[in-house]
């Protein structure tokens, strides 16, 4: 068994699994608002066996798609974390996604983007991955507007996932990559703007 590792930020908690997220999840997978981007949404039976598997990858390696929760109220909100896209994508592999899904009282808050963030953060300097990806169906505008705040890049090309069926309309999907460098390159940027933002605070102090 690899380290479990767990993930903070100033609102939320990523973590692993426990059996008291089933019930939350079911009624997360079973909301058509929630599930408008996916196939179909999950039966009760799919998504405890949803559980199971995240549960297991972390187990396995360490990290995954974790359980997500407030810090002050202790809710379950969602999933957010990193996940190894299936064989059968036409993608580069191996790659690593970050990727999640929140329950709808929970959007509109910046829960998504804190989270993915953390995760992001996790996956360039803990696990030292030299790119990280995210897709979605192209129908799913607020999941690509996630993306762009995550500083992601979108690529030129879109394609057929293989595991979604033709008739829903949402087999076409964008792609969108974030490097090494190009997070390092925010990072440094963001760091020279904090403090620029400190010099200026105590230059107006004197």
């Amino acid at each position: 068994m690899s380290r479990i590792y767990q993930l903070e930020t100033p609102r939320l908690l990523l973590r692993q699994w426990q059996e008291t997220d089933k019930a939350p999840l079911a009624q997360l997978n079973a909301d058509e608002r929630v599930m408008a981007h996916f196939p179909a949404t999950l039966s009760r039976d799919q998504s405890d066996a949803m559980v199971a598997r995240l549960q297991g990858e972390i187990e396995q390696r360490g990290w995954g798609l974790w359980a997500l929760e407030t810090k002050r109220e202790h809710d379950f909100i969602g999933c957010v974390g990193l996940n190894s896209p299936a064989a059968a994508l036409p993608l580069a592999h191996p790659c690593v996604e970050v990727g999640w899904r929140l329950a709808f009282a929970y959007w509109g808050y910046g829960y998504a983007t804190e989270a993915a963030q953390a995760s992001l953060t996790f996956g360039f300097e803990t696990l030292e991955l030299e790119k990280i990806v995210s897709f979605t169906a192209l129908s799913n505008r607020r999941s690509q507007a996630v993306m762009k705040r995550l500083g992601m890049t979108l690529m030129p090309e879109t394609f057929m996932h293989p595991s979604v069926p033709v008739e829903s309309g949402l087999k076409e999907h964008c792609l969108y990559e974030l490097t090494r460098e190009q997070y390092s390159q925010k990072q440094n940027a963001r760091i020279h703007h904090t403090q620029e933002l400190y010099n200026q605070e105590q230059y107006n102090r004197e």
